[in-house]
């Protein structure tokens, strides 16, 4: 019996010292951190999911609220869209084009090309927020403000919590093109799917909401 104990005491411990190390901490998406446990990818991409859905969410209600107030009185005034509205959609849509060849090149491992069309798309967000100035500045010019009448009260709210929201978004296109991710504990892949969900979801629903006061004029 005591030889048996010890037979099993060497096998323990033989087994111990020839076995594979098991290394410390658990999956940092495949980044140096020294350890740190890292959050599951999927966690952000539910994050992200849950916040377009509230935005969503927000704009449906200002959406209610428009076509409501529309059909409440007579003091509802149309008045032309400036054009440049449809040049802005225009750039609005070749960034998102430039987006998806920007995470394409970074999938084949040639990074010039990826902040080449990355930083593109970085150009046309910014383009596309000077053209919705551009605009507001075009109806001022007819006489259009935000008083004028409700269509035009909606027109400015509409566009200019868009253009907020999509600010947002051109912060995120500079934060994966100039951040440092070698210690981050995501990869800048990561950080551009997760920018690329929500860049297109704003391309999205800016055709939404020019439809909507396009026709609902």
């Amino acid at each position: 019996m005591p030889g048996a104990i010890t037979d099993e005491i060497e096998v323990l411990q033989g087994g111990r010292s020839g076995g594979p190390d098991v290394p410390a901490g658990g999956d940092d998406d495949g980044n140096p951190g020294g350890g740190r446990s890292g959050v599951p990818e999927r966690a952000y991409f539910t994050a992200v999911q849950l916040a377009l859905a509230g935005i969503v969410m927000f704009f449906m209600a200002l959406t209610s609220s428009f076509l409501v107030r529309k059909g409440l009185g007579d003091d509802w005034v149309a008045f032309s869209l400036p054009p440049v509205l449809w040049f802005n959609t225009l750039l609005l849509l070749a960034s998102s084009g430039s987006l998806e060849l920007a995470r394409r090149h970074q999938r084949n491992g040639s990074t010039s090309s990826f902040r080449h069309w990355w930083n593109l798309t970085t150009a046309l967000g910014v383009l596309f927020l000077a053209g919705q100035l551009l605009a507001w500045r075009q109806l001022s010019a007819q006489g259009v403000f935000l008083a004028t009448n409700p269509s035009s009260s909606f027109f400015y709210l509409l566009t200019a919590l868009h253009g907020l929201h999509l600010f947002g978004g051109v912060i995120a296109l500079l934060c994966v093109s100039l951040r440092s991710w070698r210690k981050s504990r995501i990869t800048q892949s990561t950080a551009a799917a997760l920018a690329g969900v929500y860049w297109h979801f704003m391309d999205g629903l800016w055709v939404f909401l020019l439809a909507l006061l396009y026709w609902g004029r």
